[in-house]
């Protein structure tokens, strides 16, 4: 199980959770199983090219991961960060 900790914008599919577990043996399947407990959290982290979004920062026991492929271990923690803009 990883626990994933969700900036504010994304926690409204989460009944506002700051903090969720999910079930993967890479960024990809913990992406996939959220999706599948919070429908459409996942297409606010990667688009329809499988990439992580440019505002969207993934980060894997504090290590900034670039695509989806790192693999998992139960306990491991992953924190996804979103960029803010405005004017």
């Amino acid at each position: 199980m990883t626990r994933v900790y969700l900036p504010t914008p994304l926690r409204s599919y989460t009944g506002e959770e700051a903090t969720v577990t999910a079930d993967g043996d890479t960024v990809a399947e913990v992406l996939a199983d959220l999706d599948r407990r919070y429908p459409g959290i996942r297409f606010r982290i990667i688009d329809e090219q499988d990439r992580i979004r440019r505002h969207i920062k993934i980060f894997v026991n504090g290590h900034d991961v670039t695509d989806l492929a790192p693999g998992l271990s139960d306990g491991d923690e992953l924190t996804i960060i979103c960029a803010i803009s405005g004017g």
